[in-house]
């Protein structure tokens, strides 16, 4: 019920940071080009370069993250493989980035990333355990979703290990 919510808002928050990013840090590599500024001898051209490849790096980064939620709301199923992996990361990446802005940035940025992080590890929490055809709510089993077990009439006993006979306590 709250998934597909939850996986439209995380796809377009992580849009609308991997354009931030790449606007940001593109900004700041036009500055230093401008200004023509360097710290402890480095290159500004270099320095300049650097910001820019580095904000697109992440913005495309950032980009597809969005891109595994956008596909996670889509098909209303979890993100598998890969995709799960880069949503670990990300979320992973807004914890870190989240104990960085507290001190450097201000308590706003921490939580703007602290928000984030939460949306990222509840999409991947809602969708814990969920497969494809299950999310009926019936546990798995013999009265999951595919009804009671059928009942036997061998006289034979339940727990017999295959090619050992009855298991035994």
């Amino acid at each position: 019920m709250v998934r597909r919510p939850v996986a439209w808002i995380v796809a377009v928050v992580l849009f609308a940071e991997a354009l931030g990013v790449a606007g940001l840090n593109w900004f700041l590599g036009v500055v230093v080009d401008r200004q023509d500024m360097s710290l402890a001898g480095l290159d500004p051209d270099v320095m300049a370069t650097s910001s820019k490849v580095g904000g697109v790096v992440f913005g495309l980064y950032f980009a597809l993250c969005g891109l595994v939620a956008l596909l996670a709301a889509l098909r209303d199923r979890p993100a598998a493989g890969l995709g799960r992996v880069l949503l670990i990361s990300a979320a992973v990446l807004h914890a870190l980035l989240g104990a960085f802005v507290w001190g450097l940035v201000g308590w706003p940025a921490f939580l703007f990333m602290v928000l984030v992080l939460g949306l990222i590890v509840l999409l991947l929490m809602t969708y814990d355990g969920r497969t494809g055809a299950e999310g009926s709510g019936a546990p798995p089993g013999p009265a999951g979703p595919a009804g009671p077990a059928e009942p036997t009439d061998s006289a034979e006993p339940t727990d017999v290990v295959p090619g050992r006979g009855p298991a035994s306590a």
